[in-house]
């Protein structure tokens, strides 16, 4: 049996904001934006080109972001297939406010990578 990931899923306050930075900094191609009126629940499924695996992105109006502790989902990584592009990429999202955490750099176990923090906290992971 084939096992393969389907989609990766994270909450935010601002689902526009959201969208708007997988869009312009990855390339994604959302869906129609989905709502239930009955819950309140918002969401889009972001599409990669050449990946099957999808990002869905939540908000409801009761969400909160008190407790200061990110639970559930680590991070995200991104496979961009070259070291230039990591480091591109990583001097764009830095350019926009965005904080790099570490990197660009090679691993201990031999991955180039950067790790940035993107919108919600949320670690995105750039590799090669």
């Amino acid at each position: 049996m084939t096992i393969t990931i389907n989609h990766i899923s994270m909450y935010t306050t601002n689902l526009e904001d959201t969208k708007n930075f997988f869009i312009t900094f990855f390339n994604a191609t959302p869906n129609k934006k989905y709502h239930n009126p009955k819950t309140g629940l918002s969401t889009y499924f972001l599409s990669f080109a050449d990946s099957q695996v999808k990002l869905e992105i939540m908000t409801k109006p009761d969400l909160s972001t008190d407790c200061g502790i990110h639970t559930g989902l680590n991070h995200i990584a991104f496979s961009l297939n070259c070291k230039e592009r990591v480091d591109e990429l990583t001097k764009q999202l830095s350019e926009n406010g965005y904080k790099t955490l570490s990197g660009p750099r090679t691993t201990g176990d031999g991955y180039y990578e950067s790790c940035v923090e993107g919108p919600e906290g949320i670690l995105i992971e750039l590799t090669q």
